[in-house]
Parts: structure tokens; C-alpha cells; sequence
């Protein structure tokens, strides 16, 4: 079965389709049909999001995947922040940092 979702962005209000992987591998044909002008739908399994399936051609493909990377970043980085304030390492100095890059350097020309 497939949902559709309205969720609200900067641009306005844009529709989100959700589809279970059970009604993507039933309904392919259909999927890859419409997906040009959905652009982007969402997988699921179990009612949870997956995967993200969205449409390209060969003359957008470095700029979607240079994104898709960037964003994948850009949540990499967010999880470290919110990691050091967790575990209480976000007040760490500068010179405590290069302090520890110093010894674990110096420990590694000592085993070779």
C-alpha cells in the first residue's frame, strides 16, 4: 500500500510518497513509471523508513550523488556533535587535543 504524506518545507507544501518494500517489489513497474515525477519516494519496512528512492538521469547523476554524500556528512558530523556533549568531551581545548595527538603519535614511532 502506498501512502502519501504532506509535509511542509521552505518551498510550501510538497507531497512525501511511502511504500513498503512488499508493494515495491509487487508494484515495480508502476514504481519506475511514475517515480520521474514523483521524484522521491519513501521505502519502508515495518512502517519505518529505509531508503529513500529517488529519480535521476545521466546529467544529474554526479550532482545527486555529490549531494546525497553531503548530506550524509553533514549527519556524520551532527552525530559526533551530539556524541562529545553526551559524553562530556565538547569542552576538550585545543591544546588538550595536539596534547593527546602528540602522545598516540609517539606511541605508534615506539612500536615501530
Amino acid at each position: 500500500m502506498t501512502f502519501v504524506y504532506t509535509i511542509g518545507d521552505m518551498n510550501g507544501d510538497e507531497n512525501m510518497r511511502f511504500m513498503s518494500v512488499r508493494d515495491l517489489r509487487s508494484k515495480s513497474a508502476q514504481v519506475w513509471q511514475d517515480l520521474p515525477s514523483e521524484r522521491e519516494l519513501i521505502i519502508t519496512s515495518n512502517g519505518r523508513p529505509i531508503a529513500i528512492l529517488a529519480a535521476i538521469n545521466e546529467s544529474n547523476l554526479e550532482e545527486s550523488l555529490s549531494a546525497f554524500r553531503q548530506a550524509r556528512a553533514v549527519d556524520a558530523v551532527a552525530g559526533l556533535q551530539r556524541r562529545s556533549v553526551i559524553n562530556e568531551t565538547h569542552t576538550i581545548t585545543n591544546d588538550d587535543i595536539d596534547a593527546e595527538i602528540r602522545a598516540v603519535r609517539k606511541s605508534r614511532t615506539a612500536k615501530t
